[in-house]
């Protein structure tokens, strides 16, 4: 699948770096953007709706020095519902056991309780290199960031204070390096060509419910689950055929996200396809529907039936 960008293998002749980095936050300071950004493609879904992020997604780096595996993570927030409760579980236990973690704020936004409680929560993370990334640098005045500054560095040991844009790449490199230098010694834990660990029939569900995000409002892209119910390839017609179930949980929102005379939902479909397409390299026939499942975010075995579980 084109979503394993080729890299050079350099493992027998030079000693390699390789370690776990865990992005954590509050929702919407673009954990995922910057995710994509250090990786070269697209693995984990963006929109501007807070907690797009629902699952721990692995991005794989990897270069001639070493490999670094991101794991980003759920936007840490007050939960409303049982599936808040596990994203925000998701999120605080990704916490052990990795060589590093990255902490993201939002130049535009002041500091918050939400960053507060995250920074408590990091003071129980025992030996691990904290980094406090300023994100949005390219949007803020040089006084605004230097009072943002001012406003952290007191407030826990940070290994390195780095303003970035996940958007516009500055500084990331910066980043980058000093994560390779600082990760132990070690083997590539994947293969060089492979960006995510995850298999296509989650990416191909994130990326329908992208599309699901970024056309529906208010309520709406909170309640939306994607589910694969099936999915084969066609040899004698090089397709990739994919049958999809967006699910919702009352019938307003099934209206909505069908639109007048099918028209959303329509449009859903076809830009959905096209990213499909892109991350395949084939040609995608891809059908949609809509149903209800009521409450599904707080039914435990509905979480699990789309994949939240509590590992």
């Amino acid at each position: 699948m084109s979503q394993s960008t080729k890299q050079t293998d350099n493992t027998t002749s030079q000693q390699t770096h390789s370690g776990f980095v865990a992005i954590i936050g509050r929702p919407n300071v673009g954990k995922s953007t910057l995710m994509n950004f250090m990786i070269g493609q697209k693995v984990a879904i963006m929109s501007d709706k807070p907690q797009t992020t629902r699952n721990r997604i692995h991005g794989v780096l990897t270069r001639e020095e070493g490999q670094i595996i991101f794991m980003d993570t759920p936007g840490i927030h007050k939960p409303k519902h049982k599936l808040g409760e596990q994203m925000v579980r998701t999120a605080i236990d990704t916490l052990n056991g990795v060589e590093a973690v990255l902490f993201i704020v939002d130049a535009t936004m002041p500091k918050g309780a939400g960053d507060e409680y995250i920074i408590e929560i990091l003071k129980k993370v025992k030996d691990t290199p904290v980094y406090l990334l300023i994100n949005k640098v390219d949007i803020v005045e040089k006084n605004t960031l230097l009072g943002i500054i001012s406003s952290y560095k007191d407030d826990y040991p940070f290994a390195e204070i780095i303003p970035i844009s996940a958007k516009t790449g500055d500084n990331v490199d910066r980043l980058v390096d000093n994560l390779m230098d600082r990760l132990p010694e070690g083997p590539y834990y994947y293969p060089p060509d492979m960006v995510t660990d995850h298999p296509e029939r989650f990416i191909i569900a994130e990326l329908i419910r992208e599309k699901c995000l970024h056309h529906t409002r208010e309520e709406v892209p909170h309640s939306i689950a994607v589910e694969i119910e099936r999915m084969q390839f066609r040899e004698e017609k090089d397709m990739l055929v994919v049958y999809a179930a967006i699910y919702t949980e009352r019938e307003t929102q099934k209206a909505i996200i069908i639109g007048k005379q099918g028209a959303l939902l329509k449009k859903i479909g076809q830009l959905a396809r096209h990213d499909i397409e892109r991350l395949m390299g084939s040609k995608v026939y891809l059908e949609l529907w809509v149903k209800v499942k009521e409450d599904w975010r707080n039914r435990e075995h509905m979480l699990r039936n789309f994949g939240f579980s509590e590992e």
